[in-house]
């Protein structure tokens, strides 16, 4: 899939721009705060619907306006499809696909994926547990669009469960609670199905392209662990029963605690190399390129499930790389329509279109 054209209307620091990427590889440069990454941003809300930038929906629009427009038109397989997201500054989306408007806002996602590497990716490494879930629920995600829907479940029955147990203690009624936790065990079931999915989808990928990038053998694995007990469970009805009964173990300690104390909401992903812990145990270049690793492990994943691949969007990510890694990088790019935000046009060693950004305008 390809991105044909695209038009901003009041995104971020654009009044107006229509700009018509390379099918291939497009190089953004410019220098700080010229957009670029703004630019990249909007190439994402079209498949995600949400800021890589984790921020509310408002403050994509530009100051001074009531509203951004982000316009597109994917091509693939002999198709096209227009996709147009209006986001006010206050109040609901709304997103028509073939001038067709959608009933709900979440039934964009699957028409267009994108995978991001950004410079905060590192975390993803050297930070939480929920850096790494939230990884693994968004390639859920771009593989299975209705994942989404079961992830805002979970969620939903979680602060539920977690309400009624605040609010009553001890004294919380047994049999609403049940229904909680049926609820919390359904959606839980296939939240850890999927990742368990994710996970076994990406860490040979992940290995064979941390060796490219780095230049070493060091083996790696990626261990998804529940804090809680749950054993690898298998298909969802398996990891069902297992967080079924967990709950029900759990229940007394969870009045006590006034709050639910097993789920995956607690479980983590481990990324161990050569055996150790990478949080702890890895130089940042081992870490750097192993989130770079995971990334394009993931656009692989995607790729050969959906069977088209993803647009790359690649924030800032050869100025953080030696020479060896921006080469390794070069060699092993996916043949997917890629776009690079840089501020140094020689730091990026990929033949493509180069684009330079300056006052808003796009050359």
């Amino acid at each position: 899939m390809r991105l044909s054209w695209l038009e901003l209307n009041d995104f971020r620091s654009y009044v107006r721009l229509l700009w018509t990427p390379h099918p291939d590889v497009n190089v953004l440069v410019g220098r700080n705060a010229s957009g670029k990454t703004n630019l990249l941003e909007a190439v994402g809300y079209l498949a995600s619907l949400r800021s890589f930038r984790k921020v509310p929906d408002g403050v994509l629009v530009r100051t001074g306006a009531d509203r951004a427009v982000v316009r597109g038109e994917l091509a693939g397989e002999g198709t096209s499809t227009l996709i147009e997201v209006e986001t006010p500054a206050a109040g609901r989306r709304r997103a028509q696909v073939n001038r067709e408007r959608l009933g709900r806002i979440s039934d964009l996602l699957g028409v267009v994926r994108s995978i991001t590497f950004l410079p905060d990716d590192l975390d993803l490494v050297k930070r939480g547990p929920a850096y790494r879930r939230d990884m693994l629920d968004a390639a859920a995600v771009q593989i299975w669009p209705a994942a989404h829907r079961d992830q805002q479940e979970y969620e939903r029955s979680l602060r539920q469960r977690n309400s009624l147990l605040k609010q009553m203690g001890n004294r919380a009624d047994r049999v609403s609670l049940q229904v909680w936790d049926d609820r919390l065990a359904h959606a839980g079931g296939l939240l850890m199905a999927r990742r368990a999915a994710v996970v076994r989808a990406v860490e040979e990928r992940t290995g064979a392209f941390y060796r490219e990038l780095s230049g070493d053998s060091t083996r790696v694995v990626i261990d998804y662990r529940s804090t809680w007990g749950a054993e690898a469970a298998g298909d969802p009805a398996g990891w069902q029963a297992a967080l079924g009964d967990a709950l029900a173990a759990a229940r007394q300690a969870d009045l006590d605690r006034r709050l639910s104390t097993v789920g995956p909401h607690r479980d983590d992903v481990v990324l161990l190399l050569g055996g150790r812990d990478s949080r702890i145990r890895a130089s940042q270049g081992e870490q750097r390129s192993l989130a770079l690793a995971l990334r394009l492990a993931t656009h692989r994943a995607v790729e050969e499930s959906v069977g088209a691949a993803p647009l790359l969007l690649l924030d800032d990510v050869f100025s953080e790389l030696d020479a060896h890694r921006s080469a390794a990088l070069s060699r092993i790019l996916p043949d997917a329509q890629t776009f690079v935000t840089t501020a140094r046009s020689e730091d990026v060693p990929l033949r493509g279109r180069r684009w330079e950004l300056s006052g808003g305008e796009l050359r």
